[in-house]
């Protein structure tokens, strides 16, 4: 239990509730009022298909974690980034995995194709 919270079970979520890490798979949607922000996204294949199962996570210059989101069904995925260097490390079930550095700045969309 967390202080001044009651600890909650998976059987108590509710209904809807996000479940793993919360984050919709692919990431956010890009839409106009994001237009100010550096953005980096892209999509997983593997042997020429959309790889829909796994997570991908961004790290930062130092390689420390920052954040992770579902793969989309079509293997794509968004973050919303700082400028500055960046990885994209992504896992697969079966311990397939893949990573790659890009560089993001405001306004910009860094695209990214990993191919495993």
């Amino acid at each position: 239990m967390t202080a001044g919270r009651p600890a909650v079970s998976e059987a108590q979520q509710p209904v809807g509730a996000p479940q793993g890490c919360g984050a919709p798979a692919g990431g956010i949607a890009v839409t106009a009022a994001a237009s100010g922000e550096a953005v980096i996204e892209g999509h997983v294949t593997q042997d020429g298909v959309a790889a829909s199962a796994g997570y991908a996570r961004l790290l930062d210059e130092t390689g420390e974690f920052v954040a992770e989101v579902p793969l989309g069904t079509e293997g794509g995925f968004r973050f919303f980034a700082a400028p500055g260097t960046w990885t994209i490390r992504v896992l697969t079930p079966g311990g397939g995995g893949i990573q790659e550095t890009v560089s993001a700045g405001y306004g910009l969309v860094a695209k990214v194709e990993l191919r495993l």
